[in-house]
């Protein structure tokens, strides 16, 4: 039987002892071990009589070596028989060894003491959601926007929001330079797509007019060369293309393929609810938010450094999956802020650390109030998985580990209870 001693936050002392068949087999096994390696005189290795080869071999080594060997198993079956955690890697020592037994000793790192302060009735009220006429007709205008038509403006001048379509070539000190040169480009004016000052030059411009544009570049543009350089642009308009807001009838709306969307006064309203949804779970979010903060603020909890840059790695893994989805890589992005992984995670940390603090404050919460998650809500959750997703249950169950959907939920649990 283990005998479990807490001997600093954060710290656990186990000690077990093994004795009986199970040392004296052991003893016998790391006999047979170091015989195989030790050569006596007129005899192959390994082959020498016992008697010879236990004259060779002190007691002291054979015991370490049994001890080593069994070392892992025995702290295995300890953290299993004990439910002991661990957040780092536990340190080992044998206290006492002889031939009838051994006493292991394993300081282990666990998750520290959490004291709690107020928790409950502290207030949960999201601000009432509001959408005005103005957000809801922006919706519509943007709408508008994806579908209009570009026709040519046969007089006129180019304006904001048109269409140029423009040839252009670069020089820097009377020589082309690479990249600043193309033809018949369409280029949205009002769209800073261009350096600063390019788009806004081509104002007043009519077709087939030309011009040449000075312009410098940016101190921070990403063209060595090109870096707060004075460059002209010769630059000819071809034709100015204008934008054809069409109409909102009941024809665009059907456009849309949206259910049960059949009218423009069906759109507004669908945008109208859609709007007020998505700032619902806003203003939940930001209460919540703010909740959390005096339910953590009122709780003191020393938290080992392991912890916190676990949770960075975990907050790094999380950003490299993101940017994956996006063609893109934690590394660019690293190269972009121009910081090393040093820098950055010293940007996470104090992320890191709330994180691991909620999550310890909600655990003891959990705790205290007793909270269970019984065989059926982690079924229902895997339904509701499996929903999302579209996949089977089955499928789903297989590809998670049911003990962290058992947390998740009693972690919101533990979050419903201090919301209540």
């Amino acid at each position: 039987m283990a005998e479990l001693n807490k001997i600093a936050d954060g710290k656990l002392e186990i000690k077990t002892t093994i004795e009986g068949e199970r040392w004296t087999s052991a003893q016998r096994k790391a006999f047979n071990k170091l015989a195989k390696n030790v050569e006596i005189k007129g005899f192959r290795k390994g082959q020498a009589p016992q008697n010879m080869v236990r004259a060779r071999l002190s007691e002291g080594t054979i015991l370490a070596q049994a001890a080593e060997d069994i070392a892992n198993d025995v702290f295995r079956e300890t953290l299993k028989e004990t439910n002991v955690e661990l957040i780092d890697r536990a340190d080992l020592d044998i206290t006492a060894i002889d031939q009838e037994h051994v006493e292991f000793k394993f300081v282990c790192p666990v998750k520290p003491d959490v004291t709690l302060g107020e928790y409950k009735g502290l207030g949960f009220a999201p601000q009432e959601a509001v959408v005005d006429d103005e957000e809801v007709q922006k919706q519509i205008d943007m709408i508008l926007e994806q579908k209009a038509d570009l026709e040519i403006k046969e007089e006129g001048t180019v304006e904001e929001g048109d269409t140029a379509v423009i040839d252009y070539e670069g020089f820097k000190d009377g020589v082309p330079f690479e990249g600043g040169k193309d033809e018949n480009h369409e280029l949205v004016i009002g769209s800073h797509s261009f350096i600063p000052g390019f788009e806004e030059a081509l104002v007043g411009m009519k077709s087939e007019e030309s011009k040449d544009i000075e312009l410098t570049f940016p101190e921070d543009y990403h063209a060595e060369e090109l870096k707060g350089q004075k460059v002209i642009f010769k630059v000819t308009v071809h034709e100015i293309k204008r934008k054809v807001l069409p109409e909102l009838n009941d024809e665009l709306v059907g456009e849309l393929g949206l259910e049960e969307v059949k009218t423009p006064e069906d759109l507004k309203n669908y945008i109208r609810n859609s709007i007020l949804e998505s700032k619902k779970r806003q203003n939940e979010e930001a209460a919540t938010n703010e909740l959390l903060d005096k339910v953590t603020g009122n709780a003191t909890v020393n938290i080992p450094d392991v912890m916190i840059q676990d949770e960075i790695d975990q907050i790094l893994n999380e950003m490299d999956q993101d940017f994956q989805r996006q063609g893109f890589s934690l590394a660019q992005y690293m190269n972009i802020l121009k910081m090393d992984m040093q820098k950055i995670r010293e940007n996470f940390k104090n992320d890191a650390e709330k994180r691991v603090k909620l999550r310890l404050v909600l655990e003891e919460i959990a705790k205290v109030e007793n909270i269970e998650v019984s065989d059926d809500d982690v079924e229902k959750e895997l339904e509701d998985l499996a929903g999302k997703y579209q996949m089977k249950k089955e499928d789903v169950s297989k590809m998670v580990d049911r003990k962290l959907i058992a947390n998740d939920l009693r972690m919101k649990k533990a979050l419903d209870l201090i919301k209540a």
